[in-house]
């Protein structure tokens, strides 16, 4: 009798508990948007990962602190993927099949993208400002996929453009990732400088996850380039830059491209900004005349009172920002359909002066260049 007792109270139990699991789980895909992300956040990139959530989540927690969007509030899922394409795999799966996320958001690089696209387009899944380049998301057949960021191409066209220009420097040479990612980078440059009527005088590559520079550095030596296209991760690019420093180079300039982490490779270097040219497609957070500028620097110290300010979080910032009013802007049910419809329509004047559009695919159509001086980054005007 007493067994009997006790294996009912344990039936109902396990019965209740189940029940609570299901009304909650009801509640919270009621009253909560989720977002989904795959980013390193452990391995040789993982400051970059980190830091594009924590842009993100500033601007998420604003929002939710106010009460979310018509008392429904945003969380931003993420797991680490080392910047493995397979483990972004492993995720994206469990993003879309078992945390049943609304979108995703703000994945990172271009070989681990590269791994899920199908998927991406399979699904028909809101796949919103992943923190890449790369030309194979710029297609306007992919209309669940929306940039925020300019391309590498542009990116790299406007480095090449602004120093053959302004320092009529024709000998360039390119040190860049031995996978999707370094090609991107690699086959852009290769055009911007045959506009110019002009090739490159060297190139090196490494592995990804790796330091392994030292050849990359004896094919570029010897040929004497004025300038190197950087396209890496920052940990290689700064070893790069600082044996190249060390054997070779005095006067050449280094040019890294976004993706490389201006912020995390000015540490790696000690804070020494000399003779680096960095290409952004964000205007820098160190300009106060901005209104959104002021606004990411106080909530990024209230919210991440220990986290200095960088160009990633700022972008990740911008782009949460533009999500929130998308859904504010969205008319009748909160779908995906809906949701990309309003991304894609946001005002021009949506993140105040920094103008946006949607075209190309692509939100923001602007690039930056910038150097680093006394311990900020200040712009570089870029001719045309």
């Amino acid at each position: 009798m007493v067994k009997r007792f006790f294996l009912l109270f344990f039936v109902v139990i396990v019965m209740l508990s189940v029940f609570i699991n299901i009304f909650l789980s009801k509640v919270n895909n009621k009253d909560t948007i989720l977002f989904g992300t795959s980013l390193p956040l452990s391995g040789i990139n993982k400051e970059l990962g980190r830091e594009v959530i924590q842009g993100a989540n500033t601007y998420f927690s604003h929002v939710n602190a106010r009460g979310g969007i018509d008392g429904k509030l945003i969380s931003l899922i993420f797991y680490d993927d080392k910047y493995e394409p397979q483990n972004t795999l492993t995720n994206i799966n469990t993003l879309i099949n078992k945390d049943n996320v609304f979108s995703l958001f703000g994945f990172v690089g271009t070989p681990t993208t590269k791994k899920v696209l199908p998927i991406i387009i399979n699904e028909n899944i809101p796949f919103i400002a992943p923190f890449t380049g790369a030309s194979f998301l710029r297609n306007s057949n992919f209309e669940n996929i929306v940039n925020f960021r300019s391309s590498y191409k542009e990116e790299i066209e406007g480095i090449i453009n602004h120093l053959y220009k302004t320092k009529q420097i024709t000998k360039f040479a390119i040190f860049y990732q031995n996978d999707d990612y370094g090609e991107e980078g690699y086959i852009a440059t290769i055009e911007a400088l045959k506009k110019r009527n002009l090739t490159l005088v060297s190139e090196g590559t490494y592995k990804r996850n790796t330091l392994s520079i030292r050849h990359a550095l004896h094919e570029i030596k010897s040929t004497k380039p004025e300038a190197i296209i950087i396209v890496g991760a920052y940990k290689p690019s700064a070893h790069f830059i600082k044996k190249a420093r060390e054997c070779c180079f005095n006067d050449v300039i280094f040019t890294p491209i976004s993706f490389v982490n201006a912020n995390a490779l000015i540490d790696e270097l000690n804070g020494d900004g000399t003779n680096i040219l960095f290409s952004q497609t964000v205007p820098s957070y160190d300009d106060n005349s901005l209104k959104v500028v002021k606004e990411y620097a106080e909530l990024l110290n209230f919210y991440y009172p220990k986290q200095k300010p960088s160009y990633a979080s700022f972008e990740s910032f911008l782009t949460a920002k533009l999500v929130v009013n998308a859904i504010r802007n969205t008319q009748g049910p909160l779908n995906r359909k809906n949701f990309l419809y309003n991304i894609k329509k946001l005002p021009n004047n949506s993140l105040g002066e920094i103008p946006i559009k949607y075209k190309n695919t692509q939100l923001l159509n602007v690039t930056y260049l910038s150097t680093y001086k006394n311990g900020k980054f200040e712009s570089v005007k870029m001719v045309k």
